[in-house]
């Protein structure tokens, strides 16, 4: 095949940036892949421009055509990517070299998101039959993060098309990735997948590209793909802007060859000028490639990572000791000196932990780190922190968790969160790159002493993983199997939704059994009939039994009524002493008596 023999030359010149080229013509709308049906001149024009500046191959202007990106977009899939290659495959003729351009899904995989793997594989079979079908010589997949998904898109590529495949990784800006030998673990597992080439692209400018170049490298006999981005991005008026110069790129650019690197372009913010101006420094004098040292010389043993120490609540769990928690709702504002003096009192009662909500109903309170560590540090007793996927995103989710493990908050009760549209502020954007099982592993990859992308952060975590369930739910087989996703992705323990009946503690402290966890059941006296009757119809996933409704609406005032919800709570925390190893308690208005009463039950 043409593009196998181009891949014996001492080195080829890639393309730049698509979508930098269309978006310096004016064109502006994302994915920038609409253009191939939109506006088809512009997009073959960029590729045009690019040949002429010396490229020996072009992409695909594809990289977004994907059903995941797509979504909400009224276009037909297989239709972008043959345009796209349609395009590239004119611009080129028949002698140039074009390959079909491959992106990621741009979302989290399972079990992390909801996206299967197969579903990668069966999306990338279909893309590649599309841009096969509009003429390309080969494919490159490119901008991958996670390993696993690139090999599922491989895989699928594989069985659309006999045509070569080259696959790139995108590495973080991280002087970890090279001290780890990162490079050089990834090399190895691309390269067991029968593809033509690897390499890395996007994200890293031309000096930090080049450590992971000699990485690989020494890893392979495979070429080497490499396409740096020219420098470290800036948003200028609403616009992203590289400063790096062509001249300093094109001279950075050539010690990618040096290194070892067999093809070498540009990613996000390269434009002809980079190509043309790499094409002028490379034929100036010949290049002089460095011997490749093979088996992964870089790679460096290191020390095993220290472990931290676990909280005393874990040590409790640990031992099977009986645990008392009680949820306490921050208030607004700044004005926490009561909160805290209520939570002395409950300390005095002989609680074991609080818990604090993360913005529950999508309502405004301070941040539960912040509140957590106060807490912990002015009153002396631990928390459990609630934490909601719905206001972070991957990187916000992971850099939140690690400064709670800073800060000593260590216990994290996973919660997928309620949307942002029926809280304080409806127009706000809710994230939800993970659900309450993706955070479970992102914390469980932590204890491991790595993050999602397989960098070290210096120490085993010891978080403790708090996950939830409801046994009331109407679905009560997703419920279960959900809770199953969550001890497998790295739960230490359970905490269920308040619960009015003993039928549902049972329920919970067999599905608890079952999986081999200890469970918290939630308990919450109830102060009045109105109470009652709104956690019953208007709270998801609660339900307060008839009989209890009733015996609370006949009730002749709302002391008795209170009576009678402090009864019940009572009897079901004895049955909870009995038969599950934590009492969950949620008070009402953060009622100390409602508190002291239950555990003086207990006692």
């Amino acid at each position: 095949m043409r593009l196998i023999e181009a891949l014996r030359s001492p080195f080829l010149i890639g393309d730049g940036a698509n979508g930098t080229s269309l978006d310096a013509r004016g064109y502006t709308h994302q994915p920038y892949d609409l253009a191939n049906l939109d506006a088809p001149e512009l997009v073959e024009s960029v590729h045009r421009d690019y040949l002429a500046a010396g490229a020996n191959l072009i992409e695909t202007n594809t990289f977004s055509s994907n059903p995941f990106k797509l979504i909400g977009i009224d276009v037909d899939v297989t239709k972008l990517n043959r345009a796209g290659a349609e395009l590239a495959r004119k611009a080129a003729g028949s002698d140039g070299l074009v390959l079909g351009a491959i992106g990621p899904s741009g979302k989290p995989i399972q079990p992390l998101g909801s996206i299967a793997i197969s579903e990668i594989s069966r999306s990338a079979r279909e893309i590649a039959l599309a841009l096969e079908e509009g003429g390309v010589d080969g494919f490159i997949l490119e901008t991958f993060l996670d390993l696993d998904e690139l090999e599922a898109a491989v895989e699928g590529v594989r069985r659309a098309s006999k045509l070569p495949v080259l696959v790139c990784k995108a590495f973080i800006e991280d002087g970890e990735t090279i001290a780890a030998g990162l490079p050089v673990q990834c090399a190895r597992r691309m390269a067991s997948w029968g593809v033509e080439a690897i390499g890395a692209n996007c994200i890293v400018g031309p000096q930090r590209m080049l450590d992971i170049v000699r990485m690989m490298s020494e890893a392979t006999d495979l070429p080497i793909l490499a396409f740096p981005t020219p420098g470290m991005p800036q948003l200028l008026q609403g616009r992203v802007c590289y400063d790096a110069s062509p001249e300093y790129f094109a001279k950075a650019c050539r010690r990618l060859f040096e290194e070892g690197a067999k093809v070498v372009g540009g990613c996000c913010g390269t434009t002809a000028e980079h190509v043309r101006e790499l094409v002028r420094v490379v034929s100036e004098s010949p290049i002089r490639v460095r011997s490749r040292q093979g088996g992964g010389a870089a790679m460096r043993d290191r020390a095993p990572l220290p472990e931290t120490e676990q909280t005393p609540l874990r040590k409790k769990i640990e031992a099977r000791e009986f645990v008392v928690a009680v949820e306490m709702d921050v208030p607004r504002g700044l004005g926490y000196d009561k909160f805290l003096s209520a939570i002395a009192q409950v300390k005095a009662a002989g609680v074991d932990a609080i818990n604090i909500s993360d913005g529950a109903r999508a309502r405004l309170r301070m941040h539960p780190m912040a509140i957590c560590h106060r807490i912990q540090s002015d009153v002396g007793i631990e928390t459990v922190m609630h934490f909601a996927c719905r206001d972070r995103n991957l990187l916000a989710i992971q850099a939140d968790l690690l400064g709670c493990h800073s800060l000593g908050v260590r216990n994290i009760l996973c919660v997928t969160g309620d949307p942002a549209n029926i809280g304080d502020y409806p127009s706000a954007t809710s994230v939800f790159d993970v659900d309450s099982i993706g955070l479970a592993r992102i914390l469980a990859r932590l204890n491991e002493g790595i993050d999602l992308a397989g960098y070290g952060v210096g120490v085993k975590c010891g978080f403790t993983v708090f996950v939830a369930f409801n046994p009331m739910a109407s679905d009560a087989a997703q419920e279960h199997d959900r809770l199953a996703q969550k001890a497998e992705a790295g739960a230490n323990a359970i905490y269920t939704q308040p619960v009015f009946d003993r039928c549902h503690v049972e329920e919970a402290v067999e599905a608890a059994a079952k999986l081999g966890l200890p469970v918290f059941v939630g308990v919450m006296p109830l102060r009045s009939h109105r109470h009652a009757e709104f956690m019953h119809n208007e709270v998801p996933g609660i339900r307060v039994p008839d009989w209890l409704r009733k015996r609370m609406a006949d009730a002749p005032d709302d002391a008795s009524a209170l009576e009678i919800g402090l009864g019940e709570a009572c009897k079901l925390a004895e049955l909870v002493r009995g038969t599950a190893q934590g009492l969950y308690l949620l008070p009402p208005a953060n009622s100390v008596p409602a508190v002291e009463r239950v555990l003086g039950a207990l006692r």
